[in-house]
């Protein structure tokens, strides 16, 4: 089968950059993708804007490379396309609850058609036609969160919940989405299908409460469900709990804890570290009682000493000095607001949210940032008496660097049009 990929060029704030070179799981999108389909294809198109798709009557699947999908989603979607025999198009009902609380909001790359939505992905058995049927893949959403907070955190229901899916797929048109893609539809997904088949495989019931009994430790932390790499240290005193995937050449420290995780290679993370539900870049440097949760952390970079990350994204090679914190819910009960796929704030449609840092960002100790605020790749905050509340989106613009004596040292890889037209 060849795989034909279609570019979507725009840039996603607050990065500056195509979603596919952002990181999803810990590694480009585009990675991603091709390893997801790997087995079904053996060779690649990739086209420019403006080109058109190959009139060669071979069986192809084509997807715009902003997609974000697992294994559980390409293998039903094929499968069952292949069974119709006729060319496919992926498609949402619009009541799909995972569908339309996770991914929809914010969005602006699906395609209405009635009651449905259809998405960038396609099937043809004999090469293109303008003929294509939507084919829909139910997601297998199942509802997880917390149900003891108060009635004002979760919009009057009481429960604080996530639709989470085992077969995911998602437009990654906005900074929200990757903190949907790794988080809901990733980590939690991910316990959520380890839930399913120790409920319904005995096999490997039995197999995961063997090698607990074996290795003498609680059925969480054994390596069934705790994958580690190659070259790790890790202090006896940390607790791990599975599903997480530990790389290679990870330092783990003293009373730190990870639970349902991903930790990529060479990541240092300090004593009394607190790492849940949240996917740590290779090269992450997290020192003592740093905390994450539902947090998505690029390479490279670096959470310094008593700083709380809650349902948050950082890019790559970013700073983020000590006691900061980054806050998730609005105390007045106004609904949150994010940037879409338009670069226009709209309803987030969730009641709790962190903010969002670009790459090579170097943010000051001390700061607190409100809900969904984002800044922009490059920029630098110092924390100053005037300045400790990010109450507001930050642009590359208003980065103090700019009135430094010494700004010029700090390099802007994002921004290097901007700074070659000022100097000229």
């Amino acid at each position: 089968m060849r795989r034909v990929i279609l570019t979507s060029p725009k840039k996603i704030h607050p990065f500056g950059e195509p979603a596919r070179d952002l990181r999803i799981h810990n590694e480009p999108l585009y990675t991603l993708q091709e390893r997801v389909l790997a087995k079904y294809t053996t060779k690649t198109t990739e086209l420019q804007i403006g080109e058109h798709l190959p009139q060669i009557r071979e069986e192809m699947i084509v997807y715009r490379n902003n997609l974000f999908f697992n294994q559980g989603y390409i293998d039903s979607f094929i499968e069952k396309a292949k069974k119709h025999g006729r060319a496919c198009r992926a498609a949402f009902h619009a009541d799909d609850p995972a569908f339309s609380e996770h991914a929809l909001p914010l969005s602006t790359s699906y395609t209405p058609a009635g009651n449905l939505y259809l998405a960038d992905l396609w099937y043809y058995p004999h090469g293109p036609v303008a003929d294509t049927r939507p084919l829909i893949i139910d997601m297998q959403p199942k509802e997880v969160g917390y149900y003891s907070v108060p009635t004002y955190m979760a919009e009057g229901s009481g429960d604080l919940v996530f639709q989470v899916p085992l077969r995911s797929l998602l437009a990654i048109d906005s900074w929200v989405h990757i903190f949907i893609a790794d988080v809901v539809f990733g980590v939690f997904s991910s316990g959520v299908g380890i839930e399913k088949r120790l409920e319904e495989d005995l096999k490997f019931k039995i197999k995961v409460l063997g090698k607990a009994l074996y290795e003498g430790r609680q059925v969480l932390e054994c390596s069934e469900l705790v994958q580690i790499g190659k070259n790790c240290t890790i202090d006896p005193k940390a607790v791990i709990h599975g599903p997480t995937i530990i790389g290679d050449n990870v330092t783990i420290g003293a009373g730190a804890v990870v639970e349902n995780s991903i930790i990529g290679n060479k990541v240092n993370i300090s004593q009394d570290v607190q790492v849940m539900l949240s996917v740590v870049g290779d090269g992450t440097f997290l020192p003592f009682k740093a905390s994450l949760f539902m947090t998505t952390i690029m390479e490279n970079s670096m959470v310094a000493q008593n700083t709380c990350l809650q349902m948050c994204v950082i890019g790559r090679n970013t700073f983020i000095g000590a006691g900061s914190t980054f806050t998730d819910y609005n105390l007045i009960p106004v609904e949150i607001r994010a940037m879409d796929g338009n670069n226009e704030l709209k309803n987030a449609n969730r009641p709790v949210l962190g903010g969002c840092v670009g790459h090579n960002c170097r943010i000051g100790s001390g700061m607190i940032v409100y809900p969904a605020r984002t800044i922009e790749s490059d920029v630098v905050l110092a924390a100053t008496k005037e300045r400790r509340l990010i109450d507001k989106n930050i642009s590359f613009e208003e980065s103090d660097h700019h009135n430094l004596r010494l700004g010029h040292l700090h390099e802007t890889p994002y921004h290097k049009e901007e700074d070659e037209l000022e100097s000229w």
